[in-house]
């Protein structure tokens, strides 16, 4: 007798074939990556504004911090202030003397370094070299995996290291506002007096002429803010490197360039609702 043949199972169904072929993902437009990082850093700043009324603070990482940027930027700040004052004196008691008005040097000039120049020297020193320092400490720390352990350990890489850089740059740029207004002011006398030729009763009545206290206000508010801008946008991209040592190293440029253009932008917007809102002086 020969063995009964083994029966084969059945063949399961065949899958219906869609005639509708899914989607493919495309991928991201390099249009959206300016929009995108914006979108990334406005979360940074949101972010670190949250973490600053969190406890515990960190008290020695931000005294440490602040020594940092005031040594590093105050004997340049200084330095850079008397050529800032003395080239707006010259400047404008040159414009005044033409037109008849050169009593009214004084006034002008100290508050052309007051307003504008002090906010815009304090945080282009203080985005050049402590937040170069802040992005490349950020970035190496980035690229060893450093931020990826603390994460692990439930420790927020915002609160513990960006919130004590942030505040150390907001502060050191309001103190160092009023350093750089008065050696710029000096300045400016100086040039004006001793080499233009003017009188110092004049200078200083022209001065209290022209000036009044919100004209030191918005100078401090300036400096206020260009601080935040400078550590937000040195940690975010610190934060965010590309390509190991080398993206460290374009992290870095491209924080101060980034720094550079929205200081300019936003000093533009604050000085014209200043003077929108806060009338001149006899006016």
């Amino acid at each position: 007798m020969t063995a009964p043949l083994p029966v084969r199972p059945p063949e399961p169904p065949a899958a219906p074939v869609s005639l509708h072929k899914s989607p493919e993902r495309r991928p991201p437009s390099r249009l959206l990556a300016p929009l995108r990082q914006t979108g990334q850093l406005f979360a940074l700043a949101l972010a670190v504004a949250r973490a600053v009324f969190r406890r515990p603070f960190q008290v020695r990482e931000f005294i440490e911090q602040f020594w940092f940027v005031a040594s590093v930027t105050i004997l340049p700040a200084a330095l850079v202030s008397i050529p800032f004052g003395a080239v707006i004196a010259l400047q404008v008691g040159s414009l005044t003397e033409q037109l008849g008005a050169q009593s009214f040097t004084g006034g002008a000039s100290v508050l052309a370094v007051i307003q504008q120049a002090s906010p815009l020297i304090v945080a282009l020193l203080i985005a050049g070299a402590a937040g170069s320092a802040i992005c490349a400490d950020l970035g190496s720390r980035k690229i060893r995996e450093e931020l990826d352990a603390m994460e692990v350990m439930g420790v927020s890489p915002v609160q513990r290291l960006v919130v004590p850089r942030v505040l150390a740059t907001m502060s050191v740029a309001v103190l160092l506002n009023g350093l750089v207004s008065v050696v710029g002011t000096l300045g400016g006398y100086f040039f004006n007096v001793i080499m233009q030729g003017g009188t110092p009763g004049a200078y200083l009545a022209s001065f209290s002429a022209l000036a009044q206290l919100p004209d030191l206000y918005i100078g401090e508010v300036k400096a206020l803010i260009f601080g935040f801008i400078a550590g937000i946008v040195a940690a975010y991209r610190g934060l965010n490197p590309r390509g190991g040592p080398k993206g460290v190293g374009d992290a870095v440029n491209q924080s101060v360039v980034i720094t550079f253009m929205l200081l300019f932008a936003v000093n533009m917007v604050l000085t014209a609702i200043y003077l929108q809102i806060v009338p001149p002086k006899g006016g």
